[in-house]
């Protein structure tokens, strides 16, 4: 078996084990983070697409807010190219309690988060779809945030600073001696090949999978799991970030990002980290929710509907809480304190908001350990902007593929998203052991309202005739993944597209059906 000698392993490839591994790395410590698929794969990937100014949590989870207050402001002086400052609203409804936005109000002004009241005659010339009975209306530091963006960056910045990032490998043992955690055993999930990796520290930052993780060190983790589900509409219906300003529940807020709208959330307590199922219920209430905010929602088209997962601390004394209720501030285990096992770290929870924070204070409990006295310093180290195009924003992108500077026109493959064929071409050469699902998080591949039906083929050929393999290019598990969440949408215009993709890809295509769509 290969093996290799590092001073720490970071498992989970989300914004905090990335987070984690780049400030070790500005320390100078020798770092390899291992993932079992691809950046962003879980909740990093899955969520909103929310810059929290911690004004949803000012009652409910004082600490949060103060951490995504501060988080906010330095994030925007980090990754500015990630962010859209769209700012943010604070809005009551008639049937929302009316003691509220006072009391909110005054918790904001104590957790410094920074929030104004506002006429709602303003918020309706910004905002005119809103609903014009809305009671009062506060601004907020809201913004929107990419976070397949934001992890590509890290990737890159820890990457130029001499860290591993292995991709599509698993940890399948942690090596245990006299009590301490000294190294991993990893499968490479594409060629079937182990590696042995020696280590002084391991941290675990695997999020919905962390318990699976601190199983293998015989560690058993208080996590809850709560499934949210969110929907994205066709259109971008705001261009500000909007909240209930009422007591957190489902289908609260309204984020613009990119093109689309999103709904969101729901809160399901699961027991496995890969429940992603979506019941009708859920979409049937994101969408009456929003109709409170905007008015005739219903009417507009509905894209898809997905889910994430929240990996959320839940120790004995609060057994049994809905996860609706449990603090969403991070928590941080020396498992040398709290279980015997020396050499193991696991950080839970937290926000994609604060994922700098919870690194910074994970280093804070593992350099010791490590023998390093060098400070933090990702508060005021940038991260390199990327040559990464963006296909997510509107202005710009038609322009990129029309303007051809006297060469041919670009052949689009995607002409939802506006996909060149040399874009993916780039990225298939670009990419790690590529499928077209990691290729859906770079370029927005199938992104798009027809969710696949044409360029989903297209890019399958022309990545079978680029890697041989597999047979058909890799569309059958990327439709599939497609297809998920659609059938609580099946109406109208969604239900006629979702028709149509389907009899391309089953009736034209041969392909076969998962049982479980939804």
């Amino acid at each position: 078996m290969p093996s290799l000698s590092t001073q720490l392993i970071v498992i989970g490839g989300g914004a905090t084990g990335l987070g984690v591994a780049w400030d070790a790395c500005l320390r100078g410590i020798k770092v390899v983070l291992v993932e079992q698929s691809d950046l962003g794969q879980g909740t990093s990937g899955r969520y909103h697409g929310l810059l929290h100014s911690g004004g949803r949590y000012v009652l409910s989870d004082p600490p949060s807010a103060t951490d995504c207050a501060r988080e906010n402001e330095i994030l925007r002086r980090l990754a500015p190219t990630t962010i859209e400052d769209t700012g943010g609203l604070f809005v009551s409804a008639p049937a929302d309690p009316p003691d509220f936005p006072d009391r909110w109000l005054t918790a904001c002004q104590a957790t410094g988060v920074p929030a104004h009241e506002i006429s709602r005659a303003s918020v309706l010339q910004r905002e005119p779809l809103l609903s014009p009975n809305l009671v009062r209306c506060f601004e907020v530091l809201d913004a929107s945030l990419d976070s397949f963006d934001l992890l590509h960056l890290l990737c890159a910045a820890l990457r130029a600073r001499g860290g591993q990032v292995w991709l599509r490998h698993r940890v399948e043992r942690l090596v245990q001696r006299q009590g301490a955690i000294v190294g991993a055993e990893v499968l490479d999930l594409a060629t079937g090949e182990r590696a042995s990796i020696g280590a002084q520290v391991v941290v675990n930052a695997a999020g919905p999978w962390a318990r699976s993780v601190a199983s293998l060190a015989g560690v058993d983790l208080p996590i809850a799991l709560g499934r949210g589900a969110m929907l994205a509409m066709a259109s971008r219906l705001v261009s500000t970030v909007v909240n209930r300003c009422k007591p957190p529940s489902d289908g609260d807020i309204l984020v613009p990002v990119g093109t689309v709208s999103i709904l969101g959330t729901t809160d399901e307590p699961v027991e496995t980290p890969d429940d992603l199922t979506i019941a009708p219920w859920e979409i049937d209430l994101l969408l009456a929710e929003a109709e409170i905010l905007v008015p005739g929602i219903a009417g507009h088209r509905a894209l898809r509907a997905w889910s994430g997962i929240r990996p959320l601390y839940r120790p004995a004394p609060a057994a049994g809480a809905a996860t609706r209720l449990l603090p969403r501030a991070h928590t941080i285990l020396d498992h040398g304190e709290t279980h015997g096992v020396r050499g193991f770290v696991s950080v839970i929870g937290g926000k994609l908001t604060t994922f700098r924070l919870m690194a910074e204070q994970v280093l804070q409990v593992i350099a010791p350990q490590l023998g390093s006295d060098t400070s933090c310093s990702t508060a005021t180290t940038p991260l390199e902007p990327s040559e990464r195009r963006k296909f997510h924003q509107l202005p710009g992108r038609l322009e990129r593929v029309e303007r051809t500077q006297g060469a041919p026109p670009a052949q689009l493959l995607c002409e939802c998203e506006l996909i060149t064929r040399s874009d993916l071409e780039t990225a298939l050469g670009a990419i790690e052991a590529p499928d077209l699902d990691d290729l859906r998080r770079d370029l927005r591949l199938g992104m798009g309202p027809c969710q696949a039906a044409f360029c989903g083929y297209r890019a399958a050929g022309l990545a079978l005739r680029r890697l041989g393999a597999p047979a058909d290019g890799g569309l059958t598990p990327f439709l599939h993944e497609r297809w998920r969440g659609l059938r609580p949408l099946g109406w109208g215009h969604t239900l006629r597209q979702m028709e149509f993709g389907r009899r391309v890809a089953l009736e034209l295509l041969g392909l076969v059906e998962p049982a479980e769509t939804s």
